[in-house]
């Protein structure tokens, strides 16, 4: 009875402690204002994205400068940045922008997938550009992935990993004692080193989030937000067969197109505004 009964209080003895660490850990996401675990600062996560963001490049093949496809990615990124920018400032939050150092690169990659580190340091890989078509689904592309980066979904996620696999254990400890296990819980956050086919492998919630943060961007940025419904009707029919939305981390495409149907309205008061 003793045996059961200590066994019983260091159970919940360290579910205390792990409820301790979740509670002093939230933060709010900067954008939306919704709670979100937070292990990692800020300027740590842009510490790890610059040396992250190089070592990448520096293993992977980049569409050269002068290229018209990187151009036309470079164009259209910093259309969604210089949009990112008002927007954070009409709300009050340029200070969450403090740091970036905004880069878009093209990699020859038959991938369909792109993501955005935190910093603004973006990666379209070609795979996906005959399903963006043209410079509205660029945009619809870029504007998802920027907005998970703003939103610090990959903060997020990787405080979650953290939390699962070091049991909450500071960054700065990690990387000393736990460096391989740090490196796996960085990649699987920004989905580097693994196909997933369809974007970043994030939450149904932060998916939804950064689609509808997305919608809103490209619209500022003076792209026609409809072209999100046509690019996410392509998207659908890539992958062949998919898992019950209960069992996916992402919504079903009839989700995602429903929802970014009804935020529609909203994105386009932001339209030639």
């Amino acid at each position: 009875m003793n045996r059961i009964t200590r066994s019983h209080y260091l159970r919940l003895g360290c579910g205390a402690v792990v409820l301790a660490i979740v509670i002093a850990a939230c933060s709010q996401v900067p954008v939306t204002g919704r709670s979100q675990l937070s292990l990692v600062s800020s300027q740590e996560m842009l510490s790890m994205s610059t040396t992250e963001y190089t070592t990448f490049l520096k293993s992977n093949k980049v569409v050269p400068a002068d290229d018209k496809q990187a151009q036309l990615v470079r164009k259209v990124g910093q259309n969604i940045q210089h949009a990112v920018e008002r927007y954070f400032k009409d709300h009050n939050l340029s200070e969450n922008l403090n740091g970036y150092k905004w880069e878009f690169n093209l990699v020859e990659n038959k991938e369909v997938n792109a993501w955005c580190m935190p910093g603004g340091k973006v990666v379209v890989y070609t795979g996906i550009l005959p399903v963006t078509k043209n410079d509205t689904g660029l945009a619809v592309v870029l504007g998802h992935e920027i907005a998970h980066a703003v939103a610090e979904h990959g903060k997020e996620r990787m405080s979650q990993g953290m939390l699962a696999q070091l049991g909450g254990m500071a960054l700065d400890q990690a990387l000393a004692t736990k460096t391989a296990e740090t490196k796996q819980i960085w990649m699987t956050a920004y989905g580097l080193g693994a196909q997933y086919g369809v974007l970043m492998p994030y939450g149904r919630t932060q998916e939804s989030e950064a689609d509808h943060l997305g919608l809103i961007f490209m619209a500022m940025a003076g792209y026609d937000p409809h072209g999100a419904l046509l690019f996410w009707q392509r998207m659908s029919v890539l992958g062949g067969p998919k898992p019950p939305e209960l069992l996916s981390t992402h919504p079903s495409d009839e989700t995602r197109i429903a929802d970014i149907s009804k935020a529609m309205p909203e994105a386009m008061t932001y339209y030639h505004k």
